[in-house]
């Protein structure tokens, strides 16, 4: 048996996997913190039920990996205060962030997340890391999709230009 063939939370965590949880939690703490912020902003009740759902889920995959990262004695990122919750009616409304721009900007935040999971299932060894990081991604690809359906039925997808290649023989 090799080193690395036992328990895998008995195996130390390398370099790649140290940092890429580290900064895993760093970017979901501070998504979290955006996403408080926009459910001061959004307007749409089902846009605020799957921000709701976006800070549930960033909090509860937080928790595990800084579980994991203690474990390790890795210390921990900062974690920014907590968002007041404002009135929408209080926000001027140029200042105010719009329902499709909420939409998209945190679509394109689950999308970034999508590649930083796979980006750590690829680096890592430890198996318990990799279904860790596999699991947050199949939840994060799920959420994804509702934002997806919401964000069409909404009207507020921009797709880019659709390629409608013709050729001669047609």
């Amino acid at each position: 048996m090799g080193i690395l063939s036992g328990n895998p939370t008995d195996e130390p965590m390398h370099y790649g996997e140290v940092f890429g949880a580290w900064s895993s939690v760093l970017a979901m703490k501070s998504g979290i913190a955006g996403h408080q912020t926009f459910l001061n902003h959004a307007g749409d009740e089902d846009l605020k039920r799957l921000i709701k759902e976006a800070i549930q889920q960033g909090k509860q995959q937080v928790e595990e990996i800084e579980t994991l990262l203690k474990n390790n004695g890795v210390g921990l990122p900062p974690t920014p205060p907590e968002r007041p919750q404002a009135q929408l009616e209080d926000i001027p409304p140029g200042a105010r962030v719009m329902d499709q721009e909420i939409a998209a900007t945190v679509s394109a935040g689950i999308a970034a997340g999508l590649v930083s999971c796979s980006a750590m299932m690829g680096q890592s060894i430890r198996e318990d890391i990799i279904m860790m990081f596999g699991q947050f991604h199949t939840q994060k690809a799920t959420l994804g999709g509702k934002f997806l359906r919401l964000n069409k039925e909404k009207g507020w997808l921009v797709p880019p230009p659709l390629h409608q290649h013709q050729t001669d023989d047609n």
